[in-house]
């Protein structure tokens, strides 16, 4: 396997030779001291456990500073152990705590990166430190976001707000942001908690929060926009909404507290004309379809206007049309077959 010139792996084997005489872990009796032949076609493993995966999950968390941020934090030694045991467990084989306590003591070699004695994982110990690492979220989520600028070299100037929601099953009563609300996955009869989301164009977290299900998408944009400045690096960047959080109200408040916005119009803009001194830019997307840009402007708004047109946006537009014409004929068709027939009557869904 080995060159045997290579003084370090001669003197490792060396080494490891003398650890097991003085251990006796040898399973033959050895006919002089001296007696080294081993049968490569007999060797068994009765330990084998995984190290890939976690190994570069490890490298990245020490890169990132991560027990550096938990020290400070209050953290003991042992706690930071354990919490990055779980960090990279969770990354590598994502399962219930239950599971992945099982893992790490049969399956995974983690404990020899972190140092923790994974003999003494429970699901207990597991969620305890789940409890543990979210008291500090946002001191990790505000370490990570400048860390991993300065890593990347990229500044904040675009970041995208958005929320979902996930559901539970069972009744998880007693939760206090456990609630009935409008489920995205169409689970209105379970209840719901929302994670809000900030992240830059990158796809990095800037600061991440959970509320209560049945919040409404604006309800919390205030705070997620206080929390910008000491997430970011970039002096006032660009928020990124969809339509649903982009109400009027929400607007106001995002440029009031000093920020530029970008989303898609609530309001159909009806009196507008394209601004002659601005040109007008095509696209081509990934999937070859032509998109046409073209700055508009409107008497009734000082906002900055961009009006996006598509092939595949007139065909769909056409397709609804076309739709809605079909069934109104159809419907004009009913209610002239009930007038001419006898005893009928002229109401129609």
């Amino acid at each position: 396997m080995f060159e045997p010139t290579d003084r370090a792996v001669i003197e490792l084997a060396e080494t490891l030779w003398q650890r097991i005489i003085k251990d006796r872990r040898l399973d033959l009796t050895l006919h002089s001291p001296s007696s080294r032949h081993i049968d490569a076609d007999t060797i068994r493993h009765s330990n084998v456990r995984e190290i890939g995966s976690e190994w570069i999950c490890h490298q990245t968390l020490e890169e990132l500073g991560i027990s550096k941020v938990l020290a400070e934090a209050g953290f003991t030694k042992e706690q930071i152990q354990l919490a990055l045991t779980q960090i990279v467990s969770r990354a590598v084989y994502p399962a219930s705590e239950l599971k992945t306590a099982s893992w790490i003591k049969e399956n995974s070699a983690i404990g020899e990166l972190t140092g923790y004695d994974c003999q003494n994982i429970t699901k207990d110990r597991l969620y305890e430190s789940a409890l543990r690492l979210y008291a500090v979220k946002d001191q990790l989520e505000q370490h990570l976001s400048h860390k991993t600028n300065e890593l990347f070299d990229i500044s904040d100037k675009i970041v995208l707000y958005d929320l979902t929601n996930t559901y539970f099953e069972g009744q998880y009563q007693g939760s206090e942001l456990a609630k009935y609300g409008r489920s995205k996955e169409k689970r209105n009869d379970a209840k719901l908690v929302v994670l809000a989301l900030v992240v830059n164009i990158y796809g990095f977290i800037k600061y991440s929060s959970i509320h209560e299900g049945n919040m409404s998408d604006s309800k919390n944009l205030s705070l997620m926009i206080d929390k910008l400045s000491g997430c970011t690096n970039a002096q006032n960047p660009v928020v990124v909404l969809d339509a649903g959080i982009a109400t009027e109200e929400n607007l106001q408040m995002i440029k009031a507290k000093g920020y530029h916005y970008l989303c898609v119009s609530r309001t159909k803009l009806k009196d507008y004309q394209a601004i002659s001194s601005r040109l007008t830019v095509l696209l081509e997307t990934k999937s070859k379809r032509n998109v046409r840009l073209r700055a508009v402007s409107s008497c009734n708004s000082t906002d900055y206007y961009l009006e996006v047109a598509s092939e595949d946006k007139y065909e769909t537009a056409n397709s609804m049309r076309s739709q809605f014409e079909e069934r109104f004929e159809l419907e004009l068709q009913k209610i002239a077959q009930s007038v001419e027939r006898k005893g009928g009557n002229e109401k129609s869904n």
